[in-house]
């Protein structure tokens, strides 16, 4: 079971890499406690959304990016 696809290619780059930047940003550097889990939490919130081609915010404010509407991904 998939989801619908609302994100189009060039912003899932963008999520998966600011994903990437906040995970390493988070484990990396001398920040404090909060800051250190909070970049950790965004940066798995855009991984995954990333990966999936799926954001559950852009879905309730109907937005889409994607290239091709109603498509589906496994």
């Amino acid at each position: 079971m998939g989801h619908i696809v609302n994100i189009g290619k060039h912003e899932c780059r963008i999520r998966i890499g600011l994903g990437l930047f906040l995970f390493a940003t988070g484990g990396l550097t001398a920040l404090p406690d909060w800051a250190s889990l909070g970049a950790f939490c965004l940066g798995a919130i855009f991984l995954y959304t990333g990966i999936h081609h799926f954001c559950p915010l852009w879905k309730w404010l109907g937005i889409n990016t994607s290239d091709q509407p109603g498509q589906k991904h496994h």
